[in-house]
């Protein structure tokens, strides 16, 4: 019994993607509850093994033209069913309810995010050129980044990253996997002059005496909504940043059926 073909039946039957350690951990523990010697014989195998032989299923399926292939989502495993089979699958299943679609302001702090993690609010905002309260909000309150932790400065700002969810939502294995966006990650992060850059384009610290980031309160702003900001904006972010969240949106769809 080939190993490639138990972790087919595994990712086939399962109602959840699967990652390489659950898999492994599913055969560590068939081997020490089973009796058989097939079953034993894939007790220590390596993650290596694994890791060949999952891409040796995706190989397979993604030549056998069949309706469903074999993908890898934020690091997990799962049998997916090709788009153009969707107007039949809706009708089975039915219409549910999805979430809203973000908006272009949404996706254009996203891919700020996604290609310059990890990142603070007011860096985000010297790159766009507005601010960005409502908009962190709602890609917060969505799963799509999550706080970081503080950057090691003074003020003590907050940094964000994107999320698993962030991967499985535009379809991506890891983020090696986004479009190219080398204008995006060459626009500097300029500082006002009442700044310091403490540590690269990572974050920045005040100067003796003065206050630091967050120490006032910020006016509360509507959730995917922009105002003008007094960040240092960059002529042409504008347009780079559109263009990448649109890269991300294109090439990576938002939705695909599931398990067959």
């Amino acid at each position: 019994m080939e190993l490639k073909f138990v972790i087919e039946s595994l990712l086939f039957t399962s109602q959840k993607p699967l990652n390489v350690r659950e898999i492994r951990e599913i055969l560590t523990t068939s081997a020490e509850k089973g009796t058989e010697e097939e079953v034993k014989i894939f007790r220590k195998a390596p993650q290596e093994e694994i890791e060949n032989a999952l891409t040796a299923l995706e190989k397979d399926h993604a030549q056998s033209g069949r309706s469903y292939y074999l993908a890898c989502v934020a690091g997990a495993w799962q049998f997916v069913t090709r788009p153009e089979y969707m107007p039949w699958l809706r009708t089975l299943f039915g219409i549910k309810s999805r979430p809203p679609r973000l908006s272009q302001p949404a996706l254009e702090t996203l891919a700020i995010i996604a290609y310059r993690q990890p990142i603070t609010r007011a860096e985000i905002e010297q790159i766009r050129g507005v601010a960005v309260d409502g908009v962190v909000a709602t890609l917060l309150e969505r799963g799509l980044i999550e706080n970081a932790g503080r950057a090691d400065v003074v003020g003590r700002p907050m940094t964000y990253t994107t999320t698993g969810l962030f991967l499985e939502y535009f379809g991506l294995r890891n983020l090696e996997e986004l479009p190219a966006a080398d204008e995006l990650r060459r626009i500097p992060v300029e500082k006002p002059e009442s700044l310091l850059t403490v540590q690269g384009n990572l974050a920045t610290a005040t100067k003796p005496g003065e206050k630091a980031e967050g120490a006032d309160a910020s006016p509360i702003v509507p959730a995917d909504t922009e105002t003008e900001s007094s960040a240092v904006s960059h002529p042409e972010a504008g347009s780079t940043t559109a263009s990448s969240a649109s890269s991300i949106s294109e090439a990576h769809p938002e939705s695909s059926a599931r398990t067959p």
